[in-house]
């Protein structure tokens, strides 16, 4: 299966201080001896073993995300330079994102980023206090307020806005957090999951019961009682497709491969980033975009462990019902050092609460549906 979303990690330093982040304070530190930014020399190997890639393959578009640390941390000039360099090597079947904290984003950013039609995914967990539980500066100052006039000025460029990205607290108030993002009328909100492993479990208030499955059930409901559909919440559209047999969008659900990956700032092709937060040098391939091409990527052992399916999934994730639709849960959440990654996700009862949730409303909805004849 050839690769069709390429991150580079354009910069490799942070100017906000995430306590849940994967990179900066997770168990795997190669940061600190990587390029603070990646060098335009680096983003044409990249752009060549793209175009060689999607001509092999005869890709009709690929997605290339521009990632780090905080991307905009390279600054305009130079992030341009990077934007012109992959868009002349790849052609126009290349469509641009950025992620970012939206922190530094303005009218400079903005007209960057509709010069490239790039658009961009801004990290916001939710109203000042929920956002600043875990998404501060390194003094420990609030941030919301910056990302929030970052959030409101692609707002107002029309198309710049991808989305919005919510780290899940169950100390926060779900309803809430769901009305509050809403209201910047985003194409889509993502919830995610605390990076987690069995070694390092996520925190629970109780451990004995599922509180991100209840949490993310109650904004389900919130989603659905809103009965407008202005965003898509792409985790929740996934698992009523994968429920209905069809094929889902993200990475953490379902047993498709994700087909993505990872160019370091140095060059280095890497696995997916966020397995960072299971162990120390998991990402690394032994490859990088001067010497190898991305089917050789394809072809590695730790990339074809993620299309393997059922076959590298625990014995109880065999026996389980839903196993089509979490598909054993995300990778990073499955790990153990005493297991690897042949373990029930740490999320499991979390991700069962909110399946048979969504499960049971489905022929409610389905029946509400209008004939399309």
């Amino acid at each position: 299966m050839p690769f069709r979303t390429f991150v580079l990690k354009v910069a490799n330093r942070c100017n906000i201080d995430c306590d849940y982040c994967y990179v900066f304070n997770g168990p795997d530190q190669s940061w600190r001896t990587l390029p603070a930014r990646m060098s335009v020399d680096v983003a044409a190997a990249a752009a060549r073993r793209i175009a060689e890639h999607v001509a092999a393959h005869r890709l009709d578009a690929v997605d290339v995300v521009l990632h780090g640390g905080e991307p905009l941390l390279a600054g305009p000039r130079h992030l341009g330079a990077v934007l012109q360099t992959l868009g002349d090597g790849i052609g126009p079947v290349a469509r641009f994102a950025v992620q970012t904290n939206g922190v530094l984003v303005d009218s400079a950013w903005l007209d960057l980023f509709d010069r490239f039609d790039v658009r961009v995914g801004v990290s916001l967990d939710g109203p000042p206090a929920a956002n600043d539980r875990h998404r501060v500066s390194h003094r420990g100052r609030s941030t919301a307020a910056a990302a929030v006039r970052g959030v409101q000025r692609l707002r107002d460029r029309p198309g710049r806005l991808a989305g919005l990205l919510a780290v899940v607290d169950p100390r926060n108030d779900p309803a809430e957090i769901y009305g509050y993002l809403a209201s910047f009328g985003p194409p889509t909100i993502d919830f995610h999951l605390p990076h987690a492993t069995h070694d390092d479990p996520p925190a629970r208030t109780r451990p004995d019961q599922p509180e991100y499955g209840r949490w993310l059930a109650d904004v389900y409901d919130e989603w659905i009682r809103a009965d407008t559909y202005a965003h898509e919440i792409r985790m929740f559209e996934d698992v009523v497709a994968l429920s209905l047999g069809a094929r889902g969008s993200v990475e953490t659900l379902g047993l498709a491969p994700s087909g993505v990956v990872v160019v370091e700032s140095d060059g280095s092709i890497e696995d997916v980033d966020t397995l960072k937060a299971s162990a120390d040098g998991v990402t690394g391939l032994g490859l990088d975009v001067f010497r190898h091409g991305f089917d050789d990527a394809a072809r590695h052992p730790a990339i074809r462990r993620r299309a393997a399916g059922t076959a590298e999934l625990a014995a109880e994730c065999h026996r389980c019902p839903l196993l089509a639709v979490c598909g054993g849960g995300y990778l990073p959440h499955r790990y153990s050092t005493a297991r690897g990654y042949r373990n029930p996700s740490v999320y499991c009862a979390d991700l069962t609460y909110l399946i048979r949730h969504i499960q049971a409303t489905l022929p409610e909805h389905v029946a509400s549906e209008p004939d399309p004849t």
